[in-house]
Formats: C-alpha cells, sequence, structure tokens
C-alpha cells in the first residue's frame, strides 16, 4: 500500500475474503501420497458423472480426468478467464470444510442449454438454478463414492449457492488448497473444464480416510500386570485362553458368549412364509417431499426447479406398499439410478409408521 491506497492485489484479496490472497502454508501441505489417493478417488468417479450428468441434460456429457495438484489463490487465479461460475457447496460433515467447482460461463450455459434445451441461453436466475442442481448432482456422485470407499456414512454438503461473478471474488480457501481439473466434453466436439476445489483441511482428512490407518510393529506391553498372547495365570504362565489371576492382582476374563442370532423357522411358519413368496409388492424410492401453493403448481412449467425437503446426500426413503422399511444412497449403475440400502428400519419405527 502506497500512499493511503490500496494495491489491485489487496483489492482482490478483500473481495475474496481470502486475508493473505495466496500465502503459502508452511508445514501443513499434502504430502504426494495424499494427493495421488484424492486424484485416484476422483478418477474412479468420473464414468458414474457422465452416466449422471448425461441422464439429468439429455445429452452425452463425458467427463475425464482429472489432474489434482496443491495450488494457491495467486497460481490457480491465473489460469482462469476474467469472468467465471462458481458454485460453493461446502462439506458440512464427515470430512467438513470448504468445497466450490468453478466452471467458464461457456460451460455454464453449455449445461443450461442442455437441460432447458434452449440455445443461445442467458445466466439468469433459472440457469444459474440448473446449473447449482448439477453440481448438487455431480457433489452427490462423490459423496456416495466416498461413502463406499472410507465407510464414513455422516459425509455430506450444504445446498449449491451458483453466482456468475469476477474471478477476483471468487469465494477461494485462504493459503492452499486442492484443485482438480476435470476435462469436459457437452457433445459439441468442445473440450471444456470444470474445476473442483477442496479446502487443506477437508482434502487432508479426505486423503487419510482413502489411505486408510498406517501399519507399524506391534508394541509389546510390559510391566507386572501386562498380558500378551492369551491369559496369565499365576506367576508366569501363558496360555491362549482362559483367565487371569494370581501374581499381577488382575481380574478375572472369559470370553465373550454371543447368542444365536440365526432364528429358526418351524415347518409350519416355513409352509406359511413360502405361501407369499411369488406375491409381488410394490416398492418405490422417495427422494423428497415439498408444500406448494395452488397457484405455484398451475405456474409450473418445463425448466422447473422443486426444491424438496431433503438436503443433497441425505438418505432416501424406501418404501413398501407406501411403508417405510429402510433408507438409502442413490447410486449410478452404468446408465441407470439404483439405490444401495444403508438402513433397515427397526420394527418399533415401522409400526410407528403404520400408526
Amino acid at each position: 500500500m502506497s500512499e493511503g491506497a490500496l494495491s489491485q492485489a489487496e483489492i482482490d484479496a478483500l473481495l475474496s475474503g481470502g486475508g493473505g490472497g495466496g500465502a503459502e502454508v508452511s508445514g501443513d501441505g499434502l504430502e504426494s501420497g495424499e494427493i495421488t489417493a484424492i486424484e485416484n478417488f476422483l478418477k474412479t468417479t468420473v464414468s458414474s458423472q457422465s452416466s449422471g450428468i448425461s441422464m439429468m441434460t439429455g445429452g452425452t456429457v463425458t467427463f475425464s480426468g482429472p489432474s489434482v495438484s496443491e495450488t494457491n489463490r495467486d497460481a490457480f487465479l491465473d489460469l482462469l478467464p476474467d469472468k467465471v461460475t462458481s458454485v460453493k457447496i461446502d462439506f458440512t460433515a464427515g470430512f467438513p470444510g470448504e468445497h466450490l467447482f468453478i466452471m467458464t460461463e461457456e460451460t455454464a450455459k453449455s449445461i443450461a442449454s442442455l437441460m432447458n434445451k434452449e440455445e443461445n441461453i442467458s445466466l439468469d436466475e433459472m440457469a444459474m438454478s440448473v446449473v447449482a442442481e448439477t453440481v448438487s448432482q455431480m457433489a452427490g456422485t462423490e459423496i456416495t463414492a466416498l461413502t463406499g470407499k472410507t465407510g464414513n456414512k455422516s459425509i455430506a454438503s450444504a445446498s449449491p449457492e451458483a453466482v456468475n461473478i469476477p474471478k477476483a471474488t471468487v469465494p477461494l480457501p485462504s493459503g492452499n488448497f486442492v484443485a482438480a481439473v476435470y476435462d469436459v466434453n457437452m457433445g459439441d466436439g468442445a473440450d471444456q473444464k470444470i474445476w473442483e476445489i477442496i479446502g487443506l483441511s477437508a482434502a487432508k482428512a479426505m486423503a487419510a480416510a482413502l489411505i486408510g490407518p498406517k501399519s507399524g510393529p506391534a508394541v509389546q506391553p510390559s510391566g507386572a500386570g501386562a498380558m500378551g498372547m492369551g491369559a496369565m495365570n499365576g506367576g508366569g504362565g501363558a496360555g491362549m485362553g482362559g483367565f487371569m489371576n494370581g501374581g499381577g492382582g488382575g481380574s478375572y476374563m472369559q470370553p465373550v458368549q454371543f447368542p444365536n442370532l440365526n432364528h429358526q423357522m418351524n415347518s409350519r411358519e416355513q409352509g406359511n412364509i413360502g405361501l407369499l413368496m411369488d406375491v409381488y409388492m410394490e416398492m418405490t424410492v422417495e427422494l423428497g417431499r415439498t408444500r406448494k401453493l395452488i397457484k405455484e403448481i398451475l405456474t409450473m412449467g418445463e425448466g422447473t426447479i422443486i426444491e424438496l425437503d431433503k438436503l443433497a446426500g441425505e438418505p432416501v426413503d424406501i418404501l413398501v406398499n407406501h411403508k417405510l422399511i429402510a433408507k438409502g444412497e442413490v447410486v449410478v449403475i452404468d446408465e441407470n439410478f439404483g439405490v444401495r440400502v444403508t438402513e433397515i428400519v427397526s420394527p418399533q419405527e415401522r409400526l410407528s409408521e403404520v400408526g
């Protein structure tokens, strides 16, 4: 700053809320193995991303890549045109942290045109809603794959916020962050790009879950009361089972007895169930619900976006004959949607639904 005036770099940093702009993060960056783990995981999702977005738009959309790197604000902004479409969709649970997708105006218009079946579209409020919904689908596909890979069922994201803004005001994370760049073909032969940005804290947590716990040499406990393989009896005898008593002042130990979980049906029960095996029942997957005024329903048309009462990434309800029996997550299998069951509703909950 000179003579009381802010430099352009300082103005850009203030507008973006980035604070220190492209300052390096010392000692907290990702290791090469962590970046590789994130890149390899994202590469496994591109087929599902392509299928999901193609089904939503009715066109042929192909994702490839991505390449993943750790970067900072200044270096990343050099890659962007002057104006971009930014969709912020932070991770709120599982691996909480900053998360957004960035694309050029041309890419955003291509997505909105495919969805609305309209050419020469402008990025008005309706078009931005379509782009936000598309990014929500992308994030949902990623969360589903991430849940399956890590076993973390709590991963969720916020509602998408899409804006078309100058690149200097894009809400990038402060300091270093992870950038994944996808090559996207919308079926028109033009190669376009979509950038996915993940904050450093969320990226490190994600990488740790993908890599899994690091194995190391087992630590042998020591001391008078330590127990090795099996139980201790008296002063020094060790066995593979049994109990510990005597010299160390230990407590009595015995194997845990688990009840038999296999319910054996008698012949009469088996016969009664057999009579029902060929009966069809209606199974429904409910994505969500909402309430609308009659005047709102009458004004609906092609391209109308209906907001449901569920957040992106929340489990969907699985109903049999309109009764809730399970919950699950939406997956894409080849070109079809499916549901992976994640929770069976308890009998008490089912009875309350019937009541």
